[in-house]
Order: structure tokens, then C-alpha cells, then sequence
């Protein structure tokens, strides 16, 4: 199943819980070398042509200086799973993100 990722503008009004920033999650973004954060927000998924799926609270490094984000391999993998149980005839669809 090809899944795309829909594009998501964070703004700085929209309510994000921030991690403890440590040194091992401080990353730099690679589009405008800002320093990026780790943060839990909402993100859309297009899994067919028709069908729309929210993962609410995944975990994200959100860049502090544009809208760029990045998934890590293990979140990118759950939501993966996530996805593939979803009905692809329901129009939309929230799911929510479990570690």
C-alpha cells in the first residue's frame, strides 16, 4: 500500500507538547540549518485516492526555523502499521499513535 504524507504547516499558535530537549535528539534541519525539537503533533496520511487518515500524536522533529519535520524509523514504522488497518473506503479516518 503507497502511502502519502500530506503536507502540514505547524504554526507557533497550534498546541504541540514539547519533549525534554536532550543532546542525542538535538538535530539540525537540513533545509535552513535551524536546530529541530522534538514534539507530539497531528499528522494526515492519503492512503487511496478518496481516503484521508490522522495519526494524532506522533512523535516529530519539528524544525524551530521553518516548516520542515522528520519521522524516525521506528515512528515512520507504526504509523506504517497503523495505516494498514485502516478502511481504505472510509473517507476519513483518525487513528491514534501508540508507541
Amino acid at each position: 500500500m503507497k502511502i502519502k504524507l500530506l503536507a502540514v504547516a505547524l504554526c507557533k499558535d497550534e498546541k504541540l507538547k514539547r519533549f525534554e530537549n536532550t543532546e542525542e535528539n538535538t538535530m539540525k534541519c537540513q533545509i535552513c540549518g535551524s536546530k529541530m525539537a522534538s514534539i507530539i503533533t497531528d499528522l494526515p496520511f492519503k492512503v487511496s485516492r478518496k481516503s484521508i487518515v490522522i495519526v494524532k500524536d506522533v512523535p516529530v522533529f519539528q524544525c524551530n526555523g521553518c516548516p520542515e519535520y522528520l519521522l524516525g524509523d521506528v515512528v515512520m514504522e507504526q504509523v506504517e502499521n497503523i495505516i494498514e488497518r485502516v478502511d481504505t473506503a472510509t473517507e476519513l479516518e483518525v487513528m491514534k499513535y501508540a508507541a
